[in-house]
Formats: structure tokens, sequence, C-alpha cells
């Protein structure tokens, strides 16, 4: 009984050792708590491109292009995560992070090592005989030398070889909790990584969004400059003839030339967007600009309606916010690790095998050797090292904690200025539509005064370009609308929550673009001219000259 409580209480010494852990008690860092977004104002909701957010809506979805319903983005958006080079090299970072977790791990367990050698050797007379002189006989001794060989009883320098087969065990016991908090580290670290992948995905999604919309608007804008261009042509001819038959000065026409030729500058100019877009688009999904394209397609984009929460939401669905905090957590853990370092580290060690100089007896039960037994190591000076060590892990878990919350704010801004975007971009659609209506209105008023000879034509097509140009402001407050709603989506975290970790860990085990090169489409294999021409189901634009040429012939007397 007194033998049990003898060894009782020393084990049970150990376990409570074993217990320790000197990281800090880790509570996530509090951020500037909010309530609501100050931008997020009552009104006309749904027209602004959000809405307050709904239990059956609360999250956006994973494919969050889905709800602008184009077919095509949707096939361009699926394609990023298999072909962006971007993201994989993120997932690869990650599966780095995780590497590193199943090596700290493994110091949860004991190191083996088997060394087998073989070794040829010779001792010096010197190492058997100090002091001795070879071929003599030291007197009192017995010892013998001659000039090849001396012996000291069985000693010998006769070359011999040493077979050893020998395995060693050593294991670090964790008294302080270094390896677990070395373990935590990497694995906050990893899931760090992990949202990092995330947050990559989601803006090179994003950015594959804004491209596509900014390729259709610049269609877009090819249409409308085609439609001026007929128009300024009507009118250079018109003024031609004006100026053949005396009624128009040299002034006129050398203006109706100007600025003809300064539309099709500005119209060769898109070429150029459209081209770069085209080129991007190609690059975001992982396939060379020369064997991609997209098709011309009239622009006529909805603007969806986003849910928006409250702020707090942003700490479960931004992965930058996530990753940020696991960084603090990391942190956190590397305190612990420092502050283990100032007690003794004990490591339990053995050895055995057998050994001999001739390789059918290795294995004979007399050629065995072994030994066992403790180590404890522990600084006594260093100087001021380990304090220093411990300052730096300090300083920098309030560096973690202070990124984190600039990351909150951040977060935080970026979607109170989209939110504001679609606020006011909302009120300046509505103005610009305005605008556009009452030219329009100045073009049916202008072709009216033709059709009784109050006007000349060159007003009806003075008319028409300022329609023109109030439907491209109009146009281009469309796509700030978009790109807004796009950032909005991107800035409450996508379709990615905190819950979606395990993602990552699926995009792991299938590495994106290992074993596969990215695809292309087959309407897309073949390369379309820049720009591409119009669809056969367009009307041109002068095919809509010829119909107001029609309306505004002058009405019989």
């Amino acid at each position: 009984m007194r033998a049990t409580r003898t060894i009782a209480g020393p084990l049970g010494a150990v376990l409570l050792l074993v217990g320790c852990n000197f990281a800090p008690h880790y509570e996530p860092p509090k951020s500037v708590p909010t309530t609501a977004f100050k931008e997020a104002v009552p009104g006309n909701v749904p027209a602004q491109g959000w809405k307050p957010a709904e239990p059956r809506d609360a999250e956006i979805r994973n494919a969050w292009w889905e709800v602008y319903q184009d077919s095509e983005l949707n096939d361009l958006e699926s394609r990023v995560a298999i072909s962006n080079q971007t993201v994989a090299g993120a997932e690869a970072n990650y599966r780095a992070a995780r590497a590193l977790v199943q090596k700290a791990e493994a110091a949860y367990f004991p190191t083996l090592t088997l060394d087998p050698s073989v070794v040829r050797s010779r001792a010096s007379a010197a190492e058997v005989l100090p002091g001795g002189v070879p071929g003599t006989t030291t007197p009192g001794t017995g010892v013998t030398t001659g000039a090849t060989t001396t012996s000291v009883g069985g000693a010998s320098t006769t070359p011999r070889t040493i077979y050893s087969f020998p395995l060693e065990a050593s294991y670090q016991v964790d008294l302080w909790g270094s390896v677990r908090d070395t373990v935590a580290q990497n694995r906050y670290s990893a899931q760090a990584s992990a949202a990092q992948v995330a947050t990559a995905l989601l803006s090179t999604q994003s950015q594959l969004a804004q491209d596509y919309f900014q390729l259709r608007v610049t269609d877009e804008q090819r249409l409308l400059l085609d439609t001026t261009l007929a128009d300024y042509r009507a009118s250079l001819r018109l003024v031609q003839t004006l100026f053949k038959g005396g009624l128009a000065s040299e002034e006129d026409l050398a203006q109706a030339n100007t600025q003809l030729e300064s539309a099709k500058a500005q119209a060769t100019d898109l070429g150029i967007a459209r081209a770069q877009y085209e080129h991007a688009i190609a690059v975001l999904i992982g396939v060379p600009p020369a064997k991609f394209s997209v098709a011309y397609r009239r622009f006529n984009q909805a603007l969806p309606a986003v849910p928006v929460g409250v702020p707090a939401d942003l700490l479960e669905r931004r992965a930058d916010i996530a990753a940020a905090e696991r960084q603090v957590a990391a942190a956190n853990a590397a305190i612990g690790v420092a502050r283990a370092a100032y007690f003794p580290a004990l490591t339990l060690s053995g050895s055995g095998g057998f050994e001999s100089t001739a390789i059918n007896q290795l294995f004979d039960w007399p050629n065995r050797f072994w030994s066992v037994g403790p180590q404890v190591a522990q600084v006594l000076f260093d100087g001021g090292a380990l304090r220093a060590t411990t300052a730096q892990a300090r300083a920098l878990n309030d560096q973690a904690v202070a990124n984190y919350r600039q990351t909150v704010l951040t977060a935080i801004q970026s979607v109170e200025d989209n939110l504001a975007s679609l606020r006011i971009l909302a009120q300046e659609l509505t103005e610009e539509h305005s605008a556009a209506v009452a030219a329009q209105h100045f073009v049916a008023l202008s072709v009216t005064r033709y059709r009784n000879g109050i006007d000349s034509y060159v007003n009806v097509i003075t008319a028409q370009n300022a329609f023109l140009t109030a439907r491209e402001a109009e146009l281009q407050v469309q796509i700030r609308q978009l790109t807004a709603s796009v950032n909005l989506i991107n800035n409450l975290g996508g379709g990615w929550t905190t819950s979606d970790w395990s993602q990552t860990e699926r995009m792991a085990q299938n590495p994106p673009g290992a074993n596969n090169e990215a695809q292309v489409p087959a309407q897309n294999a073949a390369a379309t001219p820049n720009p591409p021409p119009l669809s056969n189901r367009e009307i041109l634009p002068e095919e809509l000259l010829k119909q107001d040429e029609a309306d505004m012939v002058p009405a019989p007397k």
C-alpha cells in the first residue's frame, strides 16, 4: 500500500504538469459595436439594389452571380474555381499550411530511428597502450607490444569490422503545453489560410462579373455610336447639299466633318476597351486570350435586390475578417509557446539493438545492448533572450488584434460605401432617364417642326444626337449600379460563412487545375472579330435613320 502511494504521488504530479498550458485564455477580440448600416436608409429599397435581409434570405447563396440571371455569366463564373491561377496559388498555400499542422502534431508521438551501420576500423597503439612503446614489454603489466599487433586483455590494434543494428527512441514530454500550443498556432494559421482561399475566389469572381458587365456596356455603347455616326453622316450629306446650293457656309461644312471624324475616333477607341475586357475575362478563367472570345449581345441587365443584414453578420460572412480573427488566435497560442520555454524540457530516450564483429552472429542474444533514461534541459542564463521572445509574441498578438479591428472597420466602410452608391445612383438613374425622355420628346418636336417647314433638318439631327448622348449617360449610370451591386455582394462576403471551412478542405483533396487544363467552350474556341458583328436580329442604325427620314417627309400642302 505504501509503495502504491509512493508511485501514485509522482505520477499524479507528472499528470498535473502535463495539463499545464501557458497560453493566455483566448477570446475573440472585441470590435466597434454597431447595430445598423448608416446608409441603409428606408425608401424605395428594391429600386436601390438592396433590401433588408429576412430570415429566409439572410445569407447570399454560394452561386451569388445567379441573381443576375445571365447564363453566359453563370458558365464563366463556374470555371473560376477550376482554372484561375490566383485561386490555385491560394489553395496551394493552404495545403502547405495544413502540412505544417500535421508536422506539428507529429510531436505528440515518440520519434523512432533505425540506424544500421557497418564500420571497418583500427585502434591506434597509443589508444590501446597509453604511454607504451610498440614492440616492448611494459614492466609489471604483462602486456607485450609488437610492430603490427598490440593487445591488452583482449584489446587489439588489429583492424576489425563492427556490424551494428541500433534502434533509438525519444519523446519530449509536453509538460508546459509547448507542443499543444505549437499545434494550435499552426492549426489557426491553416484556418486563416483557408479563409484567404475563399477571399481570393470571391475577389476573382467579383472581378469577372464586373469585367463581363463592362464588356456588355461597351457593346451597347458601340450600338449607340453606330447610330450617332449614321446621324452625323446624314447631317454631313445634308450640309453638303445645302453648301452646293449656297444655303450653308464652308464653316458649317467643316463643323459637320469635324463632328463625324470625332465620332469615328470615339467608336474606334471602344475596340481597345472591349479587347481588354475580353482578355481580362480569359485570364480570370485560366484561358489564353487567343483562344477566347465573347460574341456581341445587347445589354439588358436588371439590377437585383441584394439582402443586407446587420454589421455583425460580417464577422461570420466575410472570409477576410475570419482570417484576421484566426491570426489573432494563432498569435495568442504563440505566447504560450514563448512562455513554456522558461521551464525545463523533459525528454525520454532509449536505444537498443545488436552489435557484432561477424555478420552471421549479429542477432545473437549475447550481442544485444540497450540504454534508457530521461534527460532534463533547463536554460540557466541566456542574456534576456527568452524575455525578449515573450515580449515579441505579445507585441505580435497586439498587432494581430489591431489588424482584426481594422479589417472589421474597413469591411463596414466598404458596405456603407456601396449602399450609398446604390441609393444615390438609383436617384441619379431616375434623373438621367427623365433627361433621356425629355430628349426623346425634343426629337419628336423637331420632327414635327421639320414636317411643317419651320426648322431645318439640321435641327432634327441635333435633337437625335442629344437623345443618344442622354441615353449613353443613362447607360453609364446603369453600369455603375451593377458594379456597386457586385461590390456590395463581395463586401457582404458572397455566399461564404465561417461554417464553410470544409469547402477549402474538399478543394485541397482535388487541387484546381492539378490534372486537367482549362477547357474552352466550343462557341468561344475560334476568335471573333473585334468589335464583333452585330446580330442579324438587330435593327441597324441606318435602318432606324431611314425610318426617321420616312417619318420626316414634309406633309403635303
